[in-house]
């Protein structure tokens, strides 16, 4: 399985060094309370994501989310999620709960990417909204700004936020594709269907937020353990062109 090195790197080796892990890791997003946190743990989750984002049913302020780190902390990556922000915003939750990622979830552009995780001083997931194939092209231009890419569903312009809709695109788009920096699957991911999303796609982890709820921003303990599952027991096998 993959796992975490120093510096926050992803090391996405196996034990003779040149074959990708057989399974994909797991970060199940918007956790907002101590139950959807206790699940994730149970599950196993590599990742726990923390919203901060106030159009968002799973915005948390900064004191509910310093409650939620501590008990994530040590045994899953905290990850906190951000929409455009601003400098203070970046400073004020690095303050608070001192995540162990950055996820940026806007319209950050490349160099703004890059600025963001040098005042961090920590890893960056840049996630990129996809719709078509010009779409997934626009990411090599993050290669050298984000540590990792994180592919999504575009939502649609008078969407209120950019994610969590529980849409899903095409993972065809990103299948057989190569990028300097692991890249993961987000968007309409569901214990049902993300044994196939990896399949399809080739990702090297896999993020689901609504689709582990049973209404939006309440998380099912037993969807987030199920999604897991499923995630964990998928077969590490890009069949490209498959329908």
């Amino acid at each position: 399985m993959a796992r975490w090195v120093g510096g926050g790197q992803l090391d996405l080796k196996t034990r003779d060094g040149d074959k990708p892990p057989m399974g994909v890791m797991v970060k199940i997003c918007g956790i907002n309370s101590r139950d959807a946190a206790d699940a994730a743990l149970r599950a196993g989750t590599d990742f726990a994501g923390l919203v901060f984002f106030e159009r968002s049913p799973r915005h948390l302020s900064l004191d509910q989310a310093a409650v939620l780190a501590r008990l994530l902390r040590g045994r899953a990556r905290v990850v906190a999620l951000l929409v455009d922000p601003p400098d203070a915003a970046v400073d004020e939750v690095m303050a608070a709960i001192s995540p162990d990622l950055i996820q940026l979830h806007g319209n950050e552009s490349p160099a703004r990417t890059a600025a963001i995780a040098a005042r961090a001083a920590r890893p960056v997931i840049k996630v990129l909204a996809v719709a078509d194939a010009a779409d997934v092209v626009r990411a090599h231009a993050y290669e050298d700004a984000a540590d990792y890419l994180l592919f999504d569903a575009k939502s649609d312009a008078s969407a209120a936020r950019p994610g969590g809709w529980g849409a899903a695109f095409d993972w065809q788009l990103v299948s057989g594709r190569t990028f300097k920096r692991p890249f993961g699957l987000a968007g309409g991911l569901t214990p049902e269907n993300v044994a196939r999303a990896i399949q399809v796609s080739g990702a090297k982890f896999v993020d689901a937020s609504s689709g582990v709820e049973d209404a939006p921003g309440r998380k099912s303990p037993e969807k987030i353990v199920a999604f897991v599952a499923a995630a964990r027991n998928a077969p590490y096998t890009n069949i490209a062109g498959a329908a």
